[in-house]
């Protein structure tokens, strides 16, 4: 179907919503543009994409799991554990890293056509499924490795994808925005994810960090939205984990995310309009 595009004052305001249905195709297009340049570009190609949760998998179990003797609390091998919390996090580093930097990388596409821009950060979280993909491939050889037969509750997991990409996108969101009016924020965001790896329970689990909180404040950890997804991932994958949904705390982690995905989209929303000016 073909769309004419009138230009009138307000007239974007009123039909945002179903220019990002219109421009789907465009949203297709960029994704795929974004997988190939991000696998054709590099040496390693894919093999970079298994190399890295691979080793940072090794480097955690080795100093929780035998230097921290955390390995001993679960009958489950400990590499799969720590395995269940990398999943979710690398997708949400990931997300967070190439989202935040996408309105940057697209200068020549924002300035010279009008669209959505919400569909440029968009289609980058999304991108970021196929090193997931990877990485949950990994996850099926560690199954077979240690002869390891996952819970009945890992059919509930696409449930937690989804939560996974709304922590990631809503953050990711609003840096974006925030990095095309100031760039020091691309020397900010390597920090917020290194720092984020070590609040997170992907190395140790929420059952021995929340031993080591008083009762009163464990509702800031929390607060992480993470902390929600890693526990959700988990209990799809180890058997014998306490269902989080169950758990009032949980639902702190997805209102924080719920929370941030609302401001991020009202913040963008209000500095789209300069962002051709700007970048």
């Amino acid at each position: 179907m073909d769309h004419r595009i009138i230009i009138e004052p307000g007239r974007s305001e009123k039909n945002y919503w179903k220019d990002l249905w219109r421009y789907r195709e465009l949203f297709y297009i960029l994704s795929w543009r974004d997988v190939k340049v991000k696998y054709k570009q590099t040496v390693l190609g894919v093999v970079w994409a298994v190399l890295r949760p691979l080793l940072t998998m090794i480097v955690f179990t080795f100093v929780f799991g035998r230097m921290a003797g955390m390995g001993a609390q679960s009958t489950v091998p400990y590499a799969i554990i720590v395995f269940a919390g990398m999943l979710p996090w690398n997708f949400f580093s990931i997300s967070l890293t190439e989202c935040s930097n996408s309105l940057v990388g697209n200068t020549n596409l924002i300035t010279k056509v009008y669209f959505p821009r919400m569909i440029i950060p968009a289609s980058s979280v999304i991108t970021s499924f196929i090193d997931f993909f990877i990485s949950f491939a990994i996850l099926i050889l560690l199954f077979i490795v240690y002869g390891y037969m996952p819970p009945v509750e890992i059919i509930y997991m696409p449930l937690f994808w989804i939560f996974a990409f709304l922590a990631s996108f809503g953050p990711g969101l609003y840096l974006t925005a925030l990095n095309v009016k100031y760039r020091d924020f691309r020397y900010i965001i390597p920090f917020i994810v290194q720092f984020g790896l070590f609040i997170s329970p992907v190395g140790f689990t929420t059952e021995t960090m929340v031993q080591k909180i008083p009762s009163d404040w464990q509702w800031v950890y929390y607060l992480n939205p993470m902390v929600g997804v890693i526990d959700g991932f988990r209990w799809c994958i180890i058997k014998d984990t306490p269902n989080p949904m169950l758990h009032y705390p949980f639902y702190i982690s997805l209102g924080v995310t719920l929370f941030l995905v609302w401001l991020s989209i009202y913040q963008f929303r209000k500095m789209e309009k300069n962002f051709a000016d700007m970048i």
